[in-house]
């Protein structure tokens, strides 16, 4: 049953409120069913921020729908967002701000996902540290994790760290928030939480907390893991214990609610000169990172041998990378200058540099390379001179880059035409 406390006061300042638009401000995104963007919303703020804190400090804000929005994943299904109005983000910043102080002392150490001060390079660095010390790893995947939650459940856990009515009462309101579908329709959840709301993160880091962290604490407590919010990977020191554990944490899973996906879970041999048993599966993705087998050389003897660890961008990544870039159509792009092209991938190449560029640069090779053609076939179309020849606008366009090698980030690295 939902909690009804509309009568007494709620403890929400108006200080709160602001900082917490300030924070929604900070990471903008697509406008929700009332079709105010951040930049909109601004020019109704004082109005707007004022409701929010007034029904929030009455008890009686309902958020409204959230709005569906699907994009690809890159298995070629889609996967469901939702995205809420502006006045909600704030909202659920509000609530998200409470929360993840509270929480955050009890996670647990190996959970590196949507967690202050913890990132994904720190994950990545310890899968790697574990997959040298340990030849087996459990790729573990979630089917449907954030439609699968359980209501009931998650509020339980909820209330073990807070008696906070109002936290409960609106955490339980957008749980049950209706979603509004391409078509317009109203759906009205009985399980899962919106992939994009602002507190979804750290409910799904509370509702694994229990259903695996705590779990793996209680019953397996030497048994090393990274989990990046659903994005799990398990450490074993052989095959038989690998798939003993396997069906234990696929059973309980299950009993939380949440069901390994049959083909994406898989058991992976971490193979190098040193390991000799055999097994088909030697390669993972985690986090976007292609785990497999490399040629190494031994800085004592000079000897080249097969090591294990990161050895480029994950399959999917590359196909998301690419897809962007295609997406632009820089071919049809007639009109613009170089300068208006660099100005439009700026942020995406930004992005891929800070990810993947920070684990290693040299992963970034292939898909700059891409990209760097895909300026080529750009200038061959926009300049008559070059139509016949991809020699002539190539050699243009790396005198662009000599002349201004700051123009497009990935040059500054390196990442020639």
């Amino acid at each position: 049953m939902m909690m009804q406390d509309n009568t007494k006061s709620q403890p929400i300042t108006v200080e709160q409120v602001w900082a917490a638009y300030q924070e929604v401000r900070r990471h903008g995104k697509a406008a929700g069913v009332d079709e105010l963007t951040l930049k909109d919303y601004a020019l109704v703020r004082s109005k707007e921020l004022y409701k929010v804190w007034n029904r929030m400090r009455s008890g009686s804000y309902f958020p409204p729908p959230v709005r569906r929005k699907e994009i690809p994943k890159g298995d070629g299904k889609m996967r469901k967002l939702g995205i809420p109005t502006v006045s909600d983000r704030v909202a659920q910043t509000v609530v998200k701000t409470y929360l993840e102080p509270l929480l955050e002392p009890h996670f647990h150490p190996y959970s590196f996902g949507y967690r202050p001060g913890r990132n994904a390079q720190q994950a990545l660095q310890q899968a790697t540290g574990q997959c040298y010390q340990k030849a087996w790893v459990l790729d573990l995947d979630i089917e449907g994790f954030f439609d699968n939650l359980d209501h009931g459940l998650l509020m339980r856990a909820l209330q073990r760290h807070t008696t906070e009515k109002w936290v409960l009462m609106y955490v339980e309101r957008w749980l049950k928030a209706p979603i509004e579908g391409t078509d317009g329709k109203l759906e009205y959840p009985t399980r899962g939480s919106p992939q994009g709301g602002v507190v979804s993160p750290v409910l799904s880091n509370l509702y694994l907390h229990y259903a695996f962290d705590q779990w793996m604490k209680l019953h397996h407590s030497t048994v090393m893991f990274e989990r990046y919010a659903d994005d799990i990977v398990v450490h074993c020191q052989s095959k038989v214990e690998a798939e003993r554990l396997l069906e234990e944490i696929r059973e309980r899973l299950q009993g939380c609610g949440l069901r390994l996906h049959p083909e994406k879970t898989k058991i992976v041999y971490c193979k190098t000169s040193f390991r000799k048993e055999k097994h088909d599966t030697v390669s993972f993705d985690f986090l976007g990172i292609r785990f497999k087998p490399k040629k190494a050389k031994s800085t004592r003897t000079g000897e080249y041998f097969t090591s294990y660890g990161p050895a480029g961008i994950g399959k999917k990544s590359i196909k998301k990378i690419v897809e962007t870039i295609k997406s632009k159509q820089l071919h049809r792009k007639m009109g613009s200058g170089v300068t208006d092209l660099a100005r439009e991938l700026a942020d995406h190449i930004r992005g891929w540099v800070n990810y993947f560029g920070r684990i290693h640069m040299s992963y970034l090779r292939g898909v700059m390379q891409y990209l760097n053609n895909r300026l080529v076939s750009w200038a061959r179309k926009r300049h008559k001179r070059f139509k016949g020849s991809l020699l002539k606008a190539r050699q243009w366009l790396r005198t662009v880059c000599t002349d201004y090698p700051m123009l497009f980030l990935h040059w500054r690295y390196g990442f020639i035409p």
